[in-house]
């Protein structure tokens, strides 16, 4: 969740720093702080609770002699409260090493007791301190900070990303990572570490990805990466393939506003160029037939909104590919001792490729002997490369922290791979695939036509409701997870009781929360393509209007079934069964943006909550 910078160079770093921690803000923080070694070989730090415009005005108040070698973190509290001191950096070594951390370590309390019955003393309640403090240690006893990193990594058991710097050794930041993203920005006589691309995409877009277990050092001219051995590892280089403007608001109102704009945009950039000649070619997935042609199950497995699109992805893949589809919470995977394997293919989603429940069930399903594939829009990221197969979804950065247009882009890489791998296994005719895929290419301008007919009137209703305390969401089929989806958008950035519920479950207790005026949105089907389930779908309105709730119809353009028993009808353009969710959803995601921004709240950053969970 936190935001980690690392930078050496000719450059004063302090503003580096700050603007990289500022990239960061979309992963969820409650404090910040910066440390710098100057050029008198002092080392400098400032740390305060709070957003950063609290550091950054502590610094123009009290500033720090700036110097060219630094690290600056954004902290989301886990040990002990967001303070002062419990803000990062965390010193040690007589205040001569400073040490930055994500992640958790799981052995800090024993840890702990070893460094205190040695006569250590502690400022903070963090684990990180600690970690610090052994650092320290090793430090003193090597002299040398990556041979005193190896040695304090043997120690630590959890999650971590750990950066830190020391004043007798200037131009130098060494990082080491387990279970938590750390990659490296190379520059042109200066170096950078960030827990993602954005950290330091203004400034570069030359990246190396780390591996699991590995410890990188850079300094203004070189960049080593070892193994918490010490063998020296190949690291994978990648291009970013966006810049520094596309992670701005761009004069939009918040980046949740901006990215549900560009969710035309995400869905048409993860078709391109995997379509040609009316068939699905996925770059990604050459040379791996083999793979898909030898399993006889697929569970997909996610958390939060990618468990959602997940949902979705299941009735393509079964529909198409003739595979048999679990969806699983990531969370709950590896603990029930599922029966996996070589014939069995886990696909995993996350935004972020870094989510740690996610990470957590790849690796047990690779050592359960299952194939592995992601879904990820993040280059360079950990899961990615523990799996046996990518798709990228290129959506483009997502700032903030309730997802939108990732969501349908893992919606449309879903659709892509069902494709395929109908083609590979011969479940799917060439003809078939080609009119599948001239519905997909047509969804863009569709979802364009959404946001254009239908967002003034959805912020307008929004607006009038944000007294509200609770709306539930109904669908069927493929509207079930998008009402699922809808529920979550609303309580993510609204704080109001949401629930989304399959409608044929009405009668099966749910009906019990009907009162009068209680919102209700309903994902209507469509009454061409599936006539029996809007019927359904319809008659579930009477018996919920008959108890006095207010509705709110999500239904295809031309159906007039709706109008009597509808108080809002939110249109969307026809499609067929499969594709009328990423069509249906657009209207949620405005709506639950529409309500937050109406009663004052941050869309972008939620409260409690964190773009990128990197711990279990």
């Amino acid at each position: 969740m936190c935001g980690i910078i690392g930078y050496v160079g000719p450059r004063p770093s302090q503003d580096i720093l700050i603007s990289g921690l500022a990239r960061l803000e979309y992963r969820g923080y409650d404090s910040a702080g910066i440390a710098v070694i100057d050029g008198e070989g002092s080392l400098g730090t400032r740390k305060r609770a709070g957003k950063l415009q609290v550091l950054r005005d502590d610094l123009a108040a009290h500033p720090l002699t700036d110097g060219t070698t630094g690290i600056g973190h954004t902290r989301w509290a886990t040990h002990g409260g967001p303070t002062d001191a419990n803000a990062h950096p965390h010193l040690a070594d007589d205040d001569k090493l400073a040490v930055i951390h994500n992640g958790i370590i799981e052995n800090f309390s024993e840890l702990k007791s070893e460094l205190v019955a040695e006569g250590y003393t502690f400022r903070s309640e963090t684990d990180t301190e600690v970690a610090a403090v052994l650092l320290g240690r090793e430090y003193q006893a090597s002299g040398d900070l990556t041979q005193a990193f190896r040695a304090t990594v043997s120690r630590l058991e959890g999650a971590f990303t750990l950066l830190a710097l020391h004043r007798d050794q200037p131009g130098l930041v060494v990082g080491a990572r387990r279970n938590s993203p750390l990659v490296i920005g190379l520059g042109d006589g200066e170096n950078f570490l960030g827990s993602d691309v954005a950290a330091f995409v203004e400034h570069t877009r030359h990246a190396l990805a780390i591996g699991q277990d590995e410890i990188v050092a850079i300094t203004p001219q070189e960049v080593t990466v070892t193994d918490f051995s010490g063998a020296a590892v190949e690291v994978e280089p990648f291009e970013v393939v966006w810049d520094a403007a596309a992670a701005d608001k761009g004069g939009w109102s918040s980046f949740m506003a901006k990215e549900v704009s560009e969710e035309p945009e995400a869905v048409a950039n993860t078709i391109r160029g995997r379509v040609h000649d009316g068939l699905v070619q996925i770059p990604e997935l050459e040379g791996l037939d083999e793979l898909f042609t030898g399993i006889d199950r697929i569970i997909v497995i996610a958390c939060g909104t990618a468990a959602y699109a997940g949902m979705v992805g299941k009735y393509a893949l079964e529909q198409w590919a003739r595979v048999p589809v679990d969806v699983e919470l990531a969370h709950e995977f590896r603990y029930r001792d599922p029966v996996i394997g070589a014939r069995t293919l886990v696909v995993s989603i996350s935004q972020s490729g870094e989510t740690m429940d996610t990470l957590m069930a790849v690796k047990y399903a690779r050592e359960a002997g299952a194939k592995t594939l992601s879904i990820c829009n993040t280059q360079g990221a950990t899961i990615p490369r523990e799996s046996d197969a990518i798709v990228y979804t290129h959506a483009g950065p997502e700032v903030a922290v309730a997802s939108t247009k990732a969501f349908v882009a893992q919606i449309t890489a879903l659709y892509l791979l069902a494709l395929h791998v109908g083609r590979v296994r011969g479940a799917l005719t060439d003809d078939a695939i080609a009119e599948q895929v001239s519905q997909l290419e047509a969804v863009p301008e569709k979802i364009a036509r959404v946001l254009a007919s239908e967002q003034e009137h959805i912020e307008q209703f929004a607006h009038w409701m944000a007294d509200t305390r609770s709306v539930i969401f109904l669908g069927r089929h493929v509207g079930y997870p998008i009402a699922l989806e809808g529920a979550l958008k609303l309580k993510e950035i609204s704080y109001i009781h949401a629930e989304g519920f399959a409608a044929g479950e009405l009668k099966h207790g749910p009906i019990a929360l009907i009162e009068p005026g209680q919102p209700v949105f309903v994902m209507v089907p469509s009454p061409t393509s599936s006539p029996l389930l809007h019927a359904k779908v319809v008659s579930n309105i009477q018996e919920i209007r008959a108890r006095g709730a207010r509705i709110i119809a999500v239904a295809e353009e031309g159906d007039a079934a709706v109008l009597p028993f509808a108080d809002e009808v939110l249109r969307i353009p026809l499609a067929e069964p499969l594709f009328e969710p990423l069509l249906a959803v657009v209207p949620l995601h405005v709506f639950a943006m529409g309500l937050a921004t109406a009663k004052g709240l941050d869309v972008d950053q939620p409260r409690n909550l964190a773009k990128s969970v990197t711990v279990e």
